[in-house]
């Protein structure tokens, strides 16, 4: 990243530490009526077209283009099945049981109740298709991209930086996970709550009464019941107190963009008291979440020494991302071997360096209000308190994303005024330049989400160590190579075993290559990965999978007894409000498949027509489809006129091109 230049100050400074007062620079203020005449309604009318209406219609139509290729993506294999596909109860539709069980669900180690609710509402509308899904996230961005316009433009009367600035936050990639992973609609919706409250609060530092108050806290409430990030709305409110608002006595001048009263900071801090309450309590009430599933990673594993380093470095990650917005991937993993000493200590450095310069910058309140946005809209993802195995997620900086852009585009224009004429056409051009950019790798970015594989094969090249990726890719390849008729997959083994090789201790790793063995009927080795699999599984959930792939792996060898046992363990365990369907049907299967043994023995000595006809009829109970094929075919060489055999066999035909024994037992990608 390029070194910031630091302008000189005069040695001569204020005494105070306080901030000195600021004259706000309105540089697209609304034209004034001409002395001796009103403005006429007509004037007012153009003025809201072309400061307001059009943008926002140019924003929309430019933002929906971008994005328009995910409406045709399927759901994808990170968490959208728990959220929507397999969620019994979103399925139910807006109801009041829905509601009931939204309120109080902490399912995926949240409280997010506006996030269910508007799942439920997607699937009464759309129902399975992934498309209606995808088309309610990305109007979400739409929405949120023309609030941030409206907001910013409403509160410094500069159209032309508000609209750069949103349509930098259209059209920034880092945006792309938000909107195009179903399962992350939490993000963008609760977004949208955050602008509006935001919009509310201009209106109420107009006007201060309790009526005007109540709607912005309302708006936060819906907004932390989208998502609780947002639980620094306060503090950023004390921001645009500061600047735009200026509503800080003795510390700014009342802005003259947007006219507000000001009161000494500590009334306004006051004021922000009921807001961090509810903050406090949506905090509580998430940690209860998480610690009930064990979702915040033991102090073992993510000692404080190193979360700590690892968000120092996150914060340097997301503003080179922010800046170069390449290599973005799904899943950034853990560094569970340290970060480099010289890494941690030039991000540090950079950190301290920007906060310093924009320290001594307070004269330009802009630099003041977005730095602290960045880093304070961070700070509850950040990782001090670690959620998940990610080191940091595109999806975290998608709010703190707006303070970022406030802080540069201002700066920029700032500096541009400072140039001669003609260089502002070429600053205008390069920023007509970065997005062109930015949409094109956006839309490229899009794409990787069309199919699971495109997506974790991406993210496995991008990203160095990365188990998970290496594990869904496995799977994808593995799941694959069953849909085409072949057992197991070479290409899957490697993956699984560089996996394993990332992390020997990964559970879900040695799984994977178990389930891949036992596909090619290696069934001794397949066992052995299970034993081990075990041996560092930490969630029941995963146990249960695992003892039932031992389960399946008996079943193939004909031990039916000893699958029963696994079977049966399995579906003792608890698993969460989804039931272990694989394990029960394992579990039935296995009084059929004595019956085949027993049948199959039987017709080697004495083989006849109907006998064969009713070993396929079993084998299409145990889900054999192939192998009872090749018993209707058997039956009618005996006897060509068995038209029940040649009915069956007509049904079968078809399916047993893509039939394959034991994919029930491939296990899933498991993903934090």
């Amino acid at each position: 990243m390029p070194a910031t230049k630091i302008r000189k100050k005069p040695k001569k400074q204020r005494a105070l530490p306080k901030p000195a007062p600021v004259v706000a620079r309105v540089p697209d203020q609304v034209p004034q009526e001409p002395e001796g005449r009103s403005t006429a309604p007509c004037d007012s009318q153009s003025f809201l077209w072309r400061h307001r209406v059009a943008p926002a219609i140019l924003l929309s139509l430019i933002t929906f283009a971008v994005y328009s290729q995910v409406i045709h993506h399927p759901f994808s294999n990170y968490d959208d099945s728990e959220y929507v596909q397999d969620n019994v109860r979103i399925q139910h539709g807006i109801t009041w049981d829905t509601v009931r069980w939204a309120v109080t669900s902490h399912e995926h180690a949240n409280w997010h109740p506006v996030t269910w609710l508007s799942h439920a509402l997607d699937w009464r509308l759309f129902g399975p298709d992934a498309s209606g899904h995808h088309l309610t996230s990305v109007l979400l961005h739409v929405a949120n991209v023309v609030l941030l316009f409206l907001f910013l433009s409403l509160v410094t009367k500069s159209t032309a930086r508000s609209l750069l600035v949103a349509a930098l936050f259209a059209l920034h990639p880092i945006g792309v996970e938000s909107v195009a992973w179903v399962a992350e609609r939490k993000n963008v919706l609760c977004t949208t709550f955050f602008l509006l409250a935001l919009l509310a609060y201009a209106s109420y530092a107009q006007r201060p009464n309790i009526g005007r108050y109540l709607v912005v806290a309302l708006l936060f409430v819906f907004s932390l019941a989208s998502k609780p990030m947002v639980v620094t709305l306060p503090f950023v409110l004390l921001l645009l107190d500061y600047w735009p608002l200026q509503r800080i006595k003795g510390w700014t001048v009342s802005s003259p963009a947007f006219p507000t009263p000001q009161f000494p900071v500590w009334r306004l801090a006051l004021e922000k008291v009921p807001l961090l309450a509810l903050s406090v309590a949506d905090s509580m009430v998430t940690l209860v979440a998480q610690r009930g599933v064990h979702a915040i990673r033991s102090g073992g594993a993510y000692p404080l020494s190193l979360r700590i380093q690892n968000a120092i470095f996150s914060y340097a990650a997301y503003v080179w991302k922010m800046i170069w917005p390449t290599h973005l991937a799904v899943l950034y993993p853990y560094p569970s071997d340290g970060l480099s000493a010289v890494g941690v200590f030039f991000s540090a450095l950079l950190l301290i360096a920007v906060s310093v310069w924009v320290w001594r910058q307070r004269s330009r309140p802009y630099l003041m209000t977005g730095w602290l946005w960045f880093l304070g809209m961070l700070v509850p993802v950040i990782g001090l308190i670690q959620v998940g195995e990610q080191s940091m997620a595109d999806r975290y900086a998608y709010l703190p994303l707006i303070g970022f852009l406030i802080l540069a585009v201002w700066g920029l224009f700032d500096l541009a005024q400072n140039v001669r004429s003609d260089l502002r056409w070429t600053a205008a051009v390069g920023a007509a330049i970065v997005l062109i950019v930015f949409a094109a790798l956006t839309v490229r970015q899009v794409g990787f989400w069309r199919s699971n594989l495109d997506l974790w094969s991406h993210a496995s090249a991008v990203t160095e160590n990365n188990a998970v990726a290496e594990g869904v890719v496995g799977s994808e390849l593995l799941l694959d190579a069953l849909n085409h008729g072949r057992h197991g997959s070479t290409e899957a083994q490697v993956h699984f075993r560089n996996a394993a090789r990332i992390n020997p201790n990964d559970s879900e790793a040695n799984m994977n290559i178990g389930a891949d063995l036992q596909l090619g009927g290696h069934l001794d080795e397949a066992l052995e990965k299970y034993k081990l699999a075990l041996e560092y599984v930490e969630s029941d959930e995963m146990k249960a999978e695992i003892i039932t792939d031992m389960g399946s792996a008996y079943e193939q060898s004909g031990d039916f007894a000893t699958a029963r046992e696994y079977y049966l363990k399995a579906l003792k365990m608890k698993t969460g409000s989804k039931p272990n369907n694989t394990a029960f049907m394992g579990f039935a299967r296995t009084f059929t498949d004595e019956k085949i043994k027993a049948l199959g023995a039987s017709l080697e000595l004495h083989p006849t027509p109907d006998g064969y006809w009713e070993l396929g009829q079993l084998q299409d109970a145990g889900g054999y489809t192939a192998s009872a094929v090749s018993s209707y075919r058997h039956a009618l060489e005996l006897d060509p006129k068995l038209e029940k055999a040649r009915t069956a066999l007509a049904k079968d035909s078809p399916l047993a091109q893509t039939s394959a024994r034991g994919t029930d037992s491939i296990p899933q990608a498991r993903l934090p």
